[in-house]
């Protein structure tokens, strides 16, 4: 039987969201009928509405989630009715040249559900990476569904989906921030402060948040930032030398997603530092016009990070397990709880830098 549900659908590029009606699937083998509690708003949910993804219109937005598995389909065994649930776009297959090598977080073969959620006249909808879940039921590859200890906020929780955990992944996962390193993240959104909230929890001795927003960089403080740079009133490169004995930061975290800020993350790495690269680009932008001689002289490494190199399998318990104990602070993430019909201005206020995360609740 099909469940008719309310969802928020992008239909063309750059048009307002509109709340319609979804008609979901029940579960075929392999997959997973989830009740959504909380969805972040995330910056790619803007992306796919802006037409910086794709052109698969119209977008069931949405992605990342925490919610109560419904019913199953045939074959599924990792996930069961009743389980509290965070949604995840890396359901690794286990076969990929990259799972065989016991690097599935790497996976380039990953699941989604078979079955297309569609708007009430039929037409298939396109959910964000494989998700969509700004709405009260989704359908997902069972893979999608990592169990965590229910005791955990939905809206907290929910944020692991995507952003925090591609912060946090991006300092430790790929970054390997370690303790007594100097790190410096550019960009003080959701991942940048995931990003410096990770490199404290590990022992990082100094933490230099990069943003031009005062008010980010405030946030940055809060998340664990030992020093701040508005790089509209400073060179940053100039100034993380500085604060690093001359030297340059051992791990630099690109979280913007431009090729200028990029340059300056390379810059300001210490040689043979690391750079990371978690912001997204759009289609449009390339590498910046660096010298090869630096590239080459400065040794180290340029990595970019998908979704913080994590498996979720592995990386979302844990990461629980740290918010219970108190040690990692996800509600400090959500700025505010909001109803369906309020994404399109949360959508605003992201793009003002008036929240760090709006989180759809159900």
């Amino acid at each position: 039987m099909a469940h008719e549900v309310q969802g928020v659908v992008a239909r063309g590029k750059g048009e307002p969201v509109a709340v319609e009606t979804i008609v979901v699937p029940d579960p075929g083998p392999g997959e997973a009928l989830v009740q959504v509690q909380a969805c972040g708003v995330c910056h790619t949910d803007l992306h796919y509405r802006e037409g910086g993804i794709g052109d698969d219109y119209p977008y069931l937005l949405g992605h990342e989630a925490a919610g109560i598995v419904e019913s199953v389909g045939d074959g599924v065994t990792g996930v069961a009715p009743g389980d509290f649930v965070v949604l995840n776009w890396r359901a690794v297959c286990g076969e990929c040249r990259a799972c065989r090598r016991g690097r599935p977080w790497y996976c380039f073969a990953t699941h989604n559900a078979s079955q297309k959620m569609t708007l009430a006249d039929g037409t298939p909808l396109s959910p964000a990476l494989g998700i969509g879940a700004f709405a009260e039921k989704t359908l997902v590859a069972a893979g999608q569904a990592t169990p965590v200890d229910p005791r955990a906020r939905p809206e907290a929780a929910g944020l692991l989906g995507c952003g925090v955990m591609a912060g946090f992944g991006a300092a430790v996962n790929t970054g390997g921030v370690q303790r007594d390193d100097t790190v410096a993240v550019f960009g003080c959104g959701g991942v940048g402060n995931a990003a410096i909230a990770a490199a404290r929890l590990v022992g990082a001795r100094t933490i230099i948040a990069v943003d031009v927003d005062a008010t980010k960089l405030a946030w940055a403080k809060d998340f664990g930032a030992t020093h701040t740079v508005n790089a509209l009133e400073e060179d940053p490169v100039e100034r993380i030398r500085e604060l690093t004995d001359g030297n340059g930061a051992d791990v630099c975290v690109e979280a913007v997603g431009r090729p200028e800020v990029l340059e300056q993350a390379f810059y300001a790495r210490d040689l043979a530092g690391t750079v990371v690269q978690v912001g997204v680009p759009t289609p449009d932008m390339a590498l910046p016009n660096i010298p090869m001689i630096d590239f080459f002289g400065r040794g180290g490494a340029l990595r970019p990070s998908w979704y913080g190199d994590c498996l979720p399998s592995r990386d979302f318990p844990l990461l629980i397990d740290l918010y219970l104990q108190g040690r990692f602070d996800l509600d400090r993430f959500v700025s505010e709880t909001i109803s369906l019909d309020a994404v399109e201005d949360a959508f605003h206020k992201m793009e003002r830098g008036e929240v760090l995360r709006s989180v759809l609740t159900f």
